[in-house]
């Protein structure tokens, strides 16, 4: 009688099948099993902190648009990742996490390194949290875990492996492991044909139509779509308040600029509009608490998101569960142009000169609006300058699809991994990252990676030496005297240059320009510290 394969070798057939042969992790003895004599055409990326391991494969998954595989060590490694998962979830990322556990002899006596609740731990941060109930299902589970990661919405999901599992024999009389690595599951679902008329028929009838597109129309391809049905109905368009993606050009003369964030502020911006129809978003993601009208008298809201939760609990509008490029495709084919008397989109005001930052310290307007000057082709923009978004938003523009990215959990964190997993991803497009200094020490390990890959990311870092955005919000909700929100000094060039990473600091407009180039021109990865003025200041 034939032997069959192992679980491990079925188990690397699954992941072959699908793509996913890059690992990013952080091992320990838990998880040697699975990775010893690791084959030639898998590639390991080292993290040196869990939280920088799931940035890093969040930004590399959302970059290709493929699921991607994560390791991790037991329950103490999955407890250090939580929070990169929490941001995984809100981005989703298709992440597959993997944790190893204890031999199964063993698991009853909760010998050392046995996670208790494997599958319980890493929740709600996961869409699915499984541990195989006997060896040989481990191929199947992954499998299934690959397939519901890429299921709408998408968002990562975990799988805990006894450690004694990958060395055992499948039968191959018994185990279909072959047909679960070749199955496939078509996911993206085209808009109900009663849901597609409601939206033609309304956005036909419009007086003044406005479109808020999100990042999942990025996410699925439908970038240059939503200008061309923008510019067939001749909508204004907004982005969505607290968006992941940029779902459309930043310098299209229809884009005016965010949604912003409050109930009451919402529905006076939506207020010039009789039609709204949300892409590819929320409706919508509102922080602080402005209590007000959801939408003014008269205006219609319309969603289409692939996330039937979203469309479960929007207060307002009418929606269809689809694909959002589909839809917006879908739309292309039916919708008409707009009427000669239809209203104008407004015109965005032209940006003033950027104020100085005085005292050896640029402006963050000054900094955007070199940094735009110095653009590189194909450039990818990683945020996480939380207290300088909007300056970012008005001066620097987006234009190409898959070239903005931003975390909308509202936790820090995300910023740095995820630079360096989108340029691991695609090494022919230069990657910027602009971090505030408080946002660079949340997963600083992720600075090692860059260097030990050559990531080809040039790290901006705005030292104010405060939380910023919290000193915002601190006087936004009258609470005075928060203790915390100011940062020690740190020298950022000495943790650079101590990670591998080339450091200088700048002063001028003409100094961080040049810092720019260097950094965009390479190799591998360059920070460029820039004082800036605090809060007010």
């Amino acid at each position: 009688m034939a032997q069959g394969p192992t679980v491990r070798e079925a188990s690397l057939e699954v992941l072959r099948a699908h793509g996913m042969t890059t690992i990013f992790g952080n091992p320990g003895s838990t998880e040697l099993p699975m990775l010893s004599e690791l084959p030639d055409d898998f590639r390991y990326v080292l993290g040196l902190q869990e939280a920088a391991v799931v940035g890093m494969a969040d930004g590399y998954a959302q970059a290709r648009g493929r699921p991607t595989l994560v390791n991790l060590h037991t329950a103490p490694g999955v407890g250090n990742a939580v929070g990169a998962l929490v941001n995984a979830s809100a981005n989703g990322a298709p992440l597959v996490v993997t944790a190893g556990q204890q031999v199964r002899p063993m698991m009853n006596l909760e010998a050392l390194l046995t996670n208790p609740d494997a599958t319980v731990l890493p929740r709600p941060t996961v869409k699915l949290s499984l541990e195989p109930a006997r060896p040989a299902d481990v191929p199947a589970v992954l499998a299934r875990a690959i397939h519901v990661a890429t299921s709408p919405p998408w968002g990562p999901v975990f799988v805990s492996v006894p450690m004694d599992d990958w060395d055992a024999v499948l039968d191959p009389a018994t185990e279909a492991a072959g047909l679960v690595a070749g199955r496939r599951v078509h996911q993206r679902a085209a808009p109900d044909p009663a849901g597609l008329d409601l939206l033609v028929e309304a956005l036909d009838a419009a007086r003044a139509p406005a479109l808020v597109v999100g990042g999942d129309v990025d996410a699925t391809g439908g970038f240059h779509d939503a200008v061309a049905l923008a510019e067939r109905i001749g909508a204004a368009v907004f982005a969505p308040p607290v968006e992941g993606r940029v779902g459309f050009p930043t310098d299209h003369p229809q884009f005016q600029g965010p949604l912003p964030m409050a109930i009451a502020p919402v529905a006076q911006a939506l207020e010039p509009f009789d039609v709204v129809l949300v892409v590819g978003a929320p409706v919508f993601r509102y922080y602080p608490y402005v209590p007000g009208p959801f939408l003014p008298e008269g205006t219609r809201l319309l969603h289409v998101t692939a996330d039937h939760d979203q469309a479960a609990r929007a207060p307002m509008g009418d929606a269809v569960v689809a694909d959002p490029a589909l839809t917006v495709r879908a739309l292309l084919e039916r919708v008409g142009p707009g009427p000669a008397d239809r209203a104008a989109p407004p015109s965005r005001r032209e940006l003033d000169a950027p104020r100085p930052g005085g005292e050896g310290r640029l402006s963050a307007e000054e900094l955007f609006t070199a940094l735009a000057d110095e653009w590189p082709d194909g450039g990818v923009l990683v945020n996480e300058a939380p207290s300088h978004r909007a300056i970012q938003q008005e001066r620097l523009p987006i234009t190409q699809p898959g070239s903005s990215y931003f975390t909308t959990s509202g936790g820090l964190g995300f910023g740095l991994p995820a630079a360096v997993g989108v340029a691991i991803a695609d090494p022919s497009r230069p990657v910027v990252a602009v971090l505030g200094d408080g946002s660079l020490q949340y997963a600083i390990q992720a600075l090692a990676t860059a260097a030990t890959q050559q990531a080809p990311v040039t790290i901006i870092v705005l030292d104010n030496r405060e939380y910023a955005i919290l000193k915002w919000f601190a006087q936004r909700e009258q609470t005075p005297k928060v203790p915390g929100l100011d940062l020690p000094a740190i020298d950022h060039l000495a943790l650079a240059q101590g990670y591998g990473v080339p450091a200088e600091t700048v002063g001028t407009v003409e100094e961080f320009r040049a810092a720019v180039r260097r950094g965009v021109a390479g190799p591998g990865p360059r920070l460029v510290h820039v004082p800036v003025p605090p809060a007010g200041g």
